[in-house]
């Protein structure tokens, strides 16, 4: 009788030592909410710190409600800009872009989900980029433009910047964009009215080779 009760607690400590180990690693599955979350940040700080900052003006109007999806756009650049991969783009490179869905779905009027995927050179190469719209500004014609650093888009990228909501970035405009959204950043009217970006509009970004960001979020 002694020798299957033994037997029997023997039994159930085997059992034990084959679930515990499966029950620890069910808890630190990289799956879970908090793992994953760390990752994101770690990727996305990883994504800034490769990235420079870069400013453009706008080729020509963008009309919210007329655009649609896939429509392309360029901007140009006012400076050089040295990648860090050792790739350099001349001052007057135009930057590609793609209008795209908000996958923010932003509360708001109208909206233009923008997306930079290119820089084509004036010796006709192009080169795959991403990048992150950091600031906008009206173009220095335009009567809203007062010559003010009030309304000077940023000039610099810091590396660590992860995201922007800056409300009011334009008159009745706010501005959201993330180092690891799928888009350069998304613009959308605060007012009933459509919203329309006009032509040598100044706009500072991140940017960097194509492969930089994380993919998702925006």
């Amino acid at each position: 009788m002694r020798e299957r009760t033994l037997y029997t607690i023997s039994i159930a400590i085997a059992c034990c030592a084959l679930l515990c180990p499966r029950n620890v690693q069910a808890q630190a599955t990289p799956n879970s909410p908090a793992r994953q979350d760390n990752v994101d940040t770690s990727a996305a700080q990883s994504a800034a710190a490769q990235m420079v900052p870069a400013q453009a003006v706008l080729e020509k109007d963008l009309d919210a409600r007329k655009a649609q999806r896939g429509q392309q756009f360029r901007a140009t650049l006012t400076g050089a800009v040295h990648l860090k991969n050792g790739t350099e783009l001349p001052r007057g490179t135009q930057l590609v872009g793609t209008i795209e869905t908000d996958n923010m779905h932003a509360t708001g009027g109208s909206s233009l989900a923008l997306r930079f995927t290119q820089a084509d050179l004036k010796d006709g190469k192009a080169i795959p980029i991403q990048a992150m719209i950091v600031g906008i500004a009206p173009p220095e014609t335009s009567e809203s433009w007062d010559g003010s650093a009030d309304q000077a888009p940023p000039n610099s990228w810091n590396g660590e910047t992860l995201q922007i909501d800056d409300e009011g970035v334009l008159s009745g405009v706010d501005l959201h964009s993330r180092i690891a959204g799928a888009n350069s950043g998304v613009l959308v009217s605060t007012k009933k009215s459509d919203m329309k970006l006009a032509a040598r509009s100044q706009i500072s970004l991140a940017i960097g080779p194509q492969g930089t960001s994380v993919s998702g979020g925006e």
